[in-house]
């Protein structure tokens, strides 16, 4: 295999000791191997494009588009109205854009109404205020029945957005993609299954108004399908990233309905392992079917001030509106009752649609692909190409770029960081593609220096071998704790064998070895190219070495074309061997100065200055029954303006248990003059050592959150009860044992009622509520204009806490 070879014939002379035991007759004369590398190095380009161009976001479609089609252009109207300003639940300012959505809906002639109620958090996710959270939603529901109807759809986004941005991808094109595909729909012949358009509040807050609707709202009574739409950034391919358990036949009807299919099931997995949350985590509690689906690069605006309508590329509002009008339609039409699959489906992309198949194929696929490369190693040992000796030395040192990529990744992040510390605070940079190039050459060198040196001692036969031992044994594994993700390695490692035993068993002396793993390298190029793509945006910057992983896989998968690059193995000596090594250096010198140069190029055009400003974090918490404030910050390592407010670290559970007990730095304040939520006993009665308060929270000034906490050391909390629904009472560690947040208060105040058992002669009780904006605020000093918001849920807030004894 090796350098893609012909077998030699029986009486090709070996020398002793030689990495290749046969000559290679096909590849005799220099410059047939020369052409035999430019062919398929321009192959593997072409596939690589046509996989990352599949990735393309289609063009927008102006206003004037059919009435049956959707148009971005149309939908960004309606992102400009809704993203005007920080509209956050609970604020004037959402008022406005509910009362603009509910009117959008209802000039469609679709049954709308608005769901105003209290609810839960969904699933009690965060506990960060040691206690249960809570807000007031108000979810804009229309919908336009069906002819003969099996279920529902559900159309889902939200319209509120964090404090500190004014939510043009976050999500106003989530929200006007809906909008837009409702106009669609109603424009066109009725479907069959009803289409529920559900426009959620507080999802930033707590995800409380999506579990409000699938909790409790009558529409939602027998479940259905949601199409959850989503960003996480402001531009990129819509990815469809997570599903509920067991989608084979909602992949199948993804694949076919969605005019631009992007989404994996490695996504999937990922997702479902990690801490984040939307809207579609209250539907999957309630054991709904769906699809949730985001674009999610250009992830440095993210639930920032810069997250404006302009920031948007229409292009990925474009794809999110073509595939949700697509699945909405299909859906629509098919028996939504036959869709629940006893299993979860592999898939992903590739060029002109999604390759999807059944999950329990899984672990014979990569059981196959185990013994197709134990056959590949004992056909390369029986054909002269390695010794045993050999095989196994290529499997151990493949090991190595597996390992040193992802290191040598992860520590030119920590060397950026260190010279840009500001970094450390965004989700990516605001201009990645240089660092993203940068890491990738990095891998890219590594894998070059290692194949380099170790071809020259095991051979290129054996290294290609061992690496395709590598993947398949990974596939196995992943096959048996990720198996939505055991695709990326078990069908590269197949191919790359099948390939290798496809050329070992050919005795032409024509392009047939070279085509055959060609072939196999175009596999993995289709698999893995666009997954590394893709990672970077989904993890980040800071989490770069999983990319720079699966690129070393990708090389390893394609070694026997790599091997093309260098002179043929075995036979050299003297001044020829001399200038084959040099020759073999230089795609690793190639690679590594291209890494220096991307990385120093990043630096250069990626500086923080008024249009990309430096992110930084700052709140502000009053006690006011003591007269004591403090500056606040998230920032491990505080950017210069920080500094100004803050000197080290601090902790705040005990004064200001809303907050949270995460690690703060902090500094003195001056005092404003700001008042504390009251807090009034309405009723106050003992029976049984049993004592229950109800009291009403009101805030005293515009707020958007409000909390009230119990001193555990005077009471134990038995029940409560917040706006007349039961809360769960889950004690905390600390001063403050239960406590509640409440989200979007209404003026007029919180009642909460408490049976507790008293420790004491009083209760002391924790009231604090939280407003955003700082600059009134004496001792406050504007920040210069290169020096931004970070994207956070408590950045620029102002907490004000008193606390009562009762």
């Amino acid at each position: 295999m090796g350098a893609p070879p012909t077998p030699a014939p029986e009486h090709a002379p070996a020398r002793p000791g030689s990495p290749v035991l046969a000559a290679d007759r096909a590849f005799a004369r220099p410059g047939r191997r020369l052409l035999a590398a430019v062919a398929a190095l321009v192959a593997l380009l072409a596939v690589g494009a046509g996989a990352l161009l599949d990735l393309r976001t289609p063009a927008p479609r102006p206003a004037d588009a059919p009435p049956g089609e959707f148009s971005a252009a149309r939908a960004y109207e309606n992102v400009k109205v809704i993203a005007a300003r920080p509209h956050v639940a609970g604020s004037p300012a959402n008022d406005q854009v509910r009362t603009h959505v509910e009117g959008v809906l209802r000039g469609l002639g679709l049954e709308t109404e608005v769901q105003d109620t209290v609810a839960p958090e969904a699933g009690q996710l965060s506990g960060a205020a040691g206690g249960a959270t809570l807000a007031r939603v108000r979810n804009v529901v229309a919908r336009l029945p069906g002819t003969d109807p099996t279920g529902k759809v559900f159309l889902v986004a939200h319209y509120d957005s964090v404090q500190t941005g004014p939510g043009g991808n976050d999500d106003a094109a989530g929200t006007s993609a809906i909008l837009e595909v409702a106009r669609a729909l109603a424009a066109g012949p009725r479907p069959r299954n009803d289409i529920v358009f559900v426009l959620t509040d507080a999802e930033e807050a707590c995800l409380c108004g999506a579990s409000a609707f699938a909790a409790s709202h009558p529409l939602a009574a027998d479940g259905g399908v949601v199409l959850n739409l989503e960003a996480r950034g402001s531009t990129g391919p819509v990815i469809m990233f997570e599903t509920s358990r067991n989608n084979a036949k909602l992949v199948d009807v993804f694949g076919r309905a969605a005019p631009h299919p992007v989404g994996t099931s490695f996504a999937v997995e990922i997702y479902r392992a990690l801490p984040n949350d939307t809207d579609f985590t209250a539907f999957l509690d309630q054991d709904f079917l769906g699809l949730n689906s985001a674009y999610i690069d250009g992830g440095a605006i993210y639930h920032t001030p810069l997250d404006t309508p302009a920031a948007l590329d229409r292009a990925s509002l474009q794809q999110h509106g073509d595939n949700a009008l697509g699945l909405a339609r299909e859906f629509g039409r098919v028996d939504l009752a036959t869709l629940r699959a006893g299993q979860d489906a592999t898939y992903f992309p590739v060029p002109g649609g999604l390759v999807h198949y059944p999950g329990w194929l899984t672990l014979p696929l990569a059981l196959v692909a185990l013994a197709a490369v134990v056959a590949l190693g004992w056909l390369t040992r029986r054909r002269g190409r390695a010794t045993t000796g050999r095989l196994v030395a290529g499997f151990g040192l493949a090991l190595v770029p597996i390992v040193a990529a992802p290191v040598a990744a992860q520590l030119l992040w920590a060397a950026v960081t260190a010279i840009r510390p500001g970094y450390a605070e965004l989700l990516d940079p605001y201009r990645p593609t240089w660092y993203r190039l940068a890491v990738v050459a990095l891998a890219a060198a590594i894998l070059f220096a290692w194949y380099a040196l170790a071809r020259r001692r095991i051979g290129p036969a054996a290294l290609a071998v061992g690496a395709l031992g590598w993947l398949a044994l990974l596939g196995a594994l992943l096959a048996v704790l990720v198996p939505g993700g055991a695709y990326l390695l078990t069908l590269p490692a197949l191919a790359g064998a099948l390939g290798g035993l496809a050329a070992l068993a050919t005795r032409l002396d024509g392009p047939w070895p070279v085509v055959a793993v060609t072939a196999a390298g175009a596999v993995a190029v289709i698999i893995l190219l666009p997954t590394v793509v893709l990672l970077f945006p989904a993890l980040g910057m800071a989490m770069g070495g999983v990319a720079a992983l699966v690129a070393v896989l990708l090389g390893l998968a394609a070694l026997p074309v790599m091997d093309l690059l260098h002179p043929q193995a075995g036979g050299q000596r003297g001044l020829v061997a001399l200038r084959a090594r040099r020759l073999g250096a230089l795609p690793t010198a190639a690679a590594a100065l291209a890494a220096v140069v991307f990385a120093g190029v990043g630096l250069a055009v990626d500086r923080f200055d008024a249009a990309h400003p430096a992110p930084t974090h700052l709140m502000y918490a009053l006690d006011a029954g003591t007269g004591q404030a403090r500056w606040l910050s998230h920032e491990a390592d505080p950017q210069p303006w920080t500094g100004q407010y803050v000197d080290g670290p601090v902790s705040v559970a005990d004064d200001f248990p809303g907050l949270g007990d995460g690690d703060l730095l902090g500094g003195p304040a001056q005092a404003a003059n700001l008042p504390a939520p009251k807090l009034d006993v309405l009723a106050d009665s003992t029976a049984g050592g049993e004592r229950t308060l109800r009291l009403r929270l009101t805030p005293q000034r515009p707020v958007r959150l409000a909390s009230l906490h119990v001193d555990s050391a005077t009471a134990t909390v038995l029940r409560a009860e917040v706006a007349g629904r039961p809360v769960p009472v889950e004690a905390r560690d600390g001063k403050w044992g239960f406590g509640v947040v409440f989200h979007a208060p209404p003026a007029e105040g919180i009642e909460v009622t408490l049976t507790v058992t008293p420790k004491a002669g009083q209760v002391a009780l924790r009231a604090m509520d939280a407003s955003d904006g700082l600059d009134a605020l004496p001792g406050f000093r504007p920040r210069p204009a290169d020096v931004g918001v970070v994207g956070s849920h408590s950045s620029e807030m102002l907490a004000v806490a008193r606390t009562y004894p009762l």
